[in-house]
């Protein structure tokens, strides 16, 4: 119980409180005007040179319900009760009195815990004043209890609603931030396994073909500049905070990107890419994560396939599914099984679970090793950014 008055207690305010607008003091005029005509032309109102100008001191109040809601609700609610009280009773019967009830409304609504606390205390402390000195009958004071707790309801309500809808966005801002990560890290191994290997096969061949190690460099400076590039739109769209606003941040590939993962191979084992029939119409979201499932498992194979010469990639689809292949011809008990799996093999099984479909790698019974994946045509249903604002 201690440590729920705790938390209670040190509950910050509303991320989201709104500042002064002209609606408010429309609203705030448009009450004390009416709560003047009611004193005016209204004959039961008891002591009206009294009780109007408390009930539109009190509606002056919602000025400040949002920024000072503790010292607005003493002013409203303790006032009205101490009026009450000093004039042996009587209730002001003016309807636009009725405007308070946003004090309390805002109070759960955008207070902070302390806020909430003391200001419960007071309204509590008032209306129970306020209806033992009126001499309310029961079903009067339950009514007018209903109402107060109502406005409390309806202010509680909406906080919570705020809160879940900020949850909600931060989660999907993390999902964004994860796939982002999953694409650095297979774009800086794509890149960097290309450069090594153009490296080793430029040192390989420097004797017997000259300016085979220029002809290196060369393609080395153009994978370096094409994986900066790509890190800094990435990194760029996280310390933004915001990489779902603006899906141009960076390029995404797809399968139209496919056929240059071919130009990796150098000096390395061939890469041939095939796209069979029916892979067309595909959402982003497929496309995106068959290129980076292809990239990472043609990066794992000209690291770690020992003496292969071939590494194939196919893509066919029907109607329900989208399916990838990667094999290579490398000798069997490939070095990846010697250590603890890197991040490339969980990025492509995370990749096609949130799709909703799967991805396995293993060695095949004779050489090589092959990577299978198949995601449903069309795709998850994953939330955006935008769509939780």
């Amino acid at each position: 119980m201690r440590d729920l008055l705790r938390s209670i207690w040190s509950e910050p305010p509303a991320p989201d409180i709104p500042p002064r607008s002209w609606r408010d003091r429309v609203a705030v005029a448009f009450s004390a005007a009416l709560a003047i005509i009611e004193g005016v032309v209204r004959q039961d109102v008891p002591y009206r040179a009294i009780w109007v100008p408390v009930v539109v001191a009190m509606t002056l109040t919602l000025l400040w319900r949002r920024s000072r809601p503790v010292p607005m609700i003493i002013v409203a609610f303790a006032g009205s009760a101490t009026v009450t009280v000093l004039l042996g009773g009587a209730q002001s019967h003016i309807d636009a009195a009725g405007a308070v009830l946003l004090l309390p409304y805002a109070l759960y609504r955008w207070g902070s815990g302390r806020d909430i606390v003391l200001g419960s205390s007071v309204v509590a402390a008032g209306a129970g004043v306020g209806i033992v000195a009126a001499g309310l009958a029961g079903a009067d004071a339950a009514a007018g209890l209903f109402v107060l707790v109502s406005a409390v309801a309806l202010g509680s309500a909406f906080r919570y609603r705020a809160r879940a809808k900020v949850r909600e966005f931060e989660q999907v801002k993390l999902m964004e931030r994860e796939r982002l990560a999953r694409d650095l890290h297979d774009t800086v191994a794509h890149h960097v396994s290309a450069i090594a290997i153009r490296a080793q096969a430029g040192l390989a061949t420097e004797e017997s073909t000259p300016g085979a190690a220029v002809d290196a460099l060369r393609l080395i400076e153009t994978e370096a500049a094409l994986t900066l590039t790509e890190m800094r739109s990435i990194v760029r769209a996280l310390r933004h905070d915001r990489p779902s606003d603006d899906e141009n941040c960076f390029p995404t590939p797809g399968l139209a990107d496919l056929a240059r993962l071919a130009e990796l191979a150098g000096d390395g084992p061939a890469v041939a890419v095939e796209i069979g029939g029916g892979v067309t119409d595909l959402p982003a979201t497929v496309g995106t994560a068959l290129h980076r499932m292809a990239q990472e498992a043609i990066t794992n194979a000209m690291r770690h396939a020992r003496n292969a010469t071939r590494v194939e990639v196919r893509i066919d689809a029907d109607d329900t599914e989208v399916r990838l292949l990667v094999r290579d011809d490398g000798d069997a008990g490939r070095a990846l099984l010697a250590g603890p799996a890197g991040y490339g093999l969980i990025g492509m099984a995370e990749r096609a679970g949130l799709l909703g479909g799967t991805c396995e790698a293993g060695p095949n019974p004779g050489r090589g090793w092959t990577v299978t994946a198949v995601l449903p045509r069309a795709g998850a249903a994953l939330p955006r950014a935008g769509a939780a604002r």
